[in-house]
């Protein structure tokens, strides 16, 4: 879903091909700038404020936000007797913020590959009460600047099948494109078979688009999805109704022009 998750470059299936093998380890790490104003809080106390917050991308993981030590409230942490190990950054010290123990993590002594996170503390995101880049609250999470979506209007013919049976068929779909993940037909509820779905309690924030909420088909639990509020990045499926899951099919099937054919204008 990124440079370093899914079909990314340093995920565990590229998508694309390197000129040649890679002369260095296989799990990467890669640290750069990230040019926000980010803040942190607990408890209406504002424990992180910074704008010389870093990302560090790592193999097969998402990207975790790291701020200088400088930049969070030393009055409002105290370290703890917990540490961890990790064999790509080394041994892991952690405080406590704000009466939340453990929402923070260094490394005091990184090793030499990782020098370039010695001075930075990273926060457990989920532990905080909330966050706000520059002026606006993040609700969905931090988003990854190399992650896109990016939604097209198709004249592709999009069947859905559930168990075989056919749900959906739509000329009216739109196709989403997610770094790192495959395409998918966002349709219109009308060219849905609506009395086979059965609403559900089920909901998924994802960061890139929204609040997500799911219906069942028969036996087959939330295989089917729509954003009735998406953020604005993915207004256009609005209210389409989108299908993945054991059991189901979706079959996108694009027409294209006889080889030697002049397309139209």
């Amino acid at each position: 879903m990124s440079l370093t998750l899914g079909s990314g470059p340093f995920g565990r299936h590229p998508a694309g091909v390197f000129n040649s093998t890679i002369d260095g380890p296989e799990h990467l790490l890669y640290f750069e700038p990230f040019a926000r104003r980010i803040r942190g809080l607990i408890g209406g106390e504002t424990v992180v404020d910074t704008t010389g917050g870093m990302l560090l991308y790592e193999s097969t993981l998402k990207p975790v936000l790291y701020v200088p030590e400088d930049d969070v409230r030393a009055d409002l942490i105290e370290a703890t007797g917990h540490s961890t190990f990790c064999p790509y950054k080394g041994d892991a010290s952690y405080w406590s913020a704000a009466g939340v123990e453990n929402a923070l993590w260094g490394y005091k002594q990184p090793i030499e590959t990782a020098e370039f996170l010695r001075g930075y503390v990273a926060p457990y995101w989920n532990l905080f009460d909330s966050w706000f880049e520059e002026d606006e609250g993040l609700t969905r999470g931090l988003r990854d600047p190399y992650h896109r979506v990016d939604v097209r209007e198709t004249g592709a013919h999009v069947t859905v099948r559930a168990n075989g049976d056919v749900l959906a068929e739509s000329d009216r779909a739109r196709l989403l494109f997610e770094t790192g993940i495959p395409a998918r037909a966002y349709l219109p509820l009308e060219d849905v078979r609506e009395d086979l779905l059965a609403r559900t309690e089920t909901e998924s924030v994802c960061p890139y688009k929204g609040t997500a909420s799911y219906w069942s088909v028969g036996e087959l639990a939330d295989v089917a999805w729509s954003y009735r509020n998406p953020i604005p990045e993915a207004g256009a499926i609005e209210g389409l109704v989108s299908f993945m899951g054991d059991g189901v099919e979706v079959e996108i099937t694009r027409l294209t022009l006889p080889s030697g054919s002049p397309s139209s204008e």
